[in-house]
């Protein structure tokens, strides 16, 4: 059985943005939205337990073991990063699938994790939701991007990635959300570009209710942070 002290083995402790915290934080939302959506609690559990998650089973003892785990926590935030953000939901949907096999699921019950995981990425479009538990998960990391522990996430991705929290952005960049050359991402980039469009994206009743105020404290954030930055605050 899946639970969440389990899947800490899978997660560094130390990243600030993608870490065990995270996890847990996106467990406790998604089993909240399942419950007033009437989803099938067992994978949204499961798909929120497994969508940030690389790594192998262990041939010797069918255990889950992180593939990002000994370097991770040795060498703080970066190994993950490193290990590929940009198509970690494939591998995490992989490694779902080792761990579930290995839990004995039937391979229908699997592959509805696996479609959650796989489409839970905001920056990728070639399989969005589609199943109630799917749109769950993703509403669910959504909700943890935004509000006070979305500005938290994103000046923290920033540091993590040597970029300022605050940068003014070029013309550029507002018409298209494209840098200009030497352009830096800084937080306040991540705000323009997806965070506050993200409330706008969620697909459950009740994840866009969670939604608005969460995006009005982070709104408010951000424009309070461009007035102290230009001297008016």
């Amino acid at each position: 059985m899946l639970t969440i002290e389990i899947a800490r083995a899978w997660y560094p402790e130390l990243d600030p943005v993608h870490g065990f915290d995270h996890v847990v934080r996106v467990y406790k939302i998604a089993e909240r939205l399942a419950s007033a959506e009437g989803a099938d609690m067992e994978i949204v559990r499961a798909a929120a337990l497994l969508h940030d998650a690389q790594g192998d089973i262990n041939a010797e003892n069918d255990h889950p073991v992180s593939g990002t785990d000994s370097e991770t926590r040795a060498g703080g935030a970066e190994g993950l990063q490193d290990a590929g953000r940009a198509d970690h939901q494939h591998a995490s949907a992989r490694f779902a699938r080792q761990v579930l096999e290995a839990e004995g699921w039937p391979d229908e019950r699997i592959a509805a994790v696996e479609h959650c995981i796989r489409a839970h990425r905001f920056r990728q479009v070639e399989e969005q939701p589609k199943t109630l538990e799917a749109q769950i998960l993703f509403d669910a990391d959504k909700l943890d991007a935004i509000g006070a522990i979305g500005v938290a996430r994103a000046v923290a991705y920033a540091a993590q990635d040597g970029k300022q929290f605050y940068w003014p952005p070029s013309e550029q960049f507002l018409a298209s959300g494209e840098e200009e050359a030497g352009e830096p991402h800084s937080a306040y980039h991540e705000y323009l570009f997806k965070l506050r469009k993200l409330k706008d994206r969620l697909y459950t009743p009740n994840g866009r209710l969670l939604a608005q105020e969460r995006h009005k404290r982070m709104v408010a954030f951000f424009e309070q942070l461009v007035d102290e930055v230009n001297g008016n605050g």
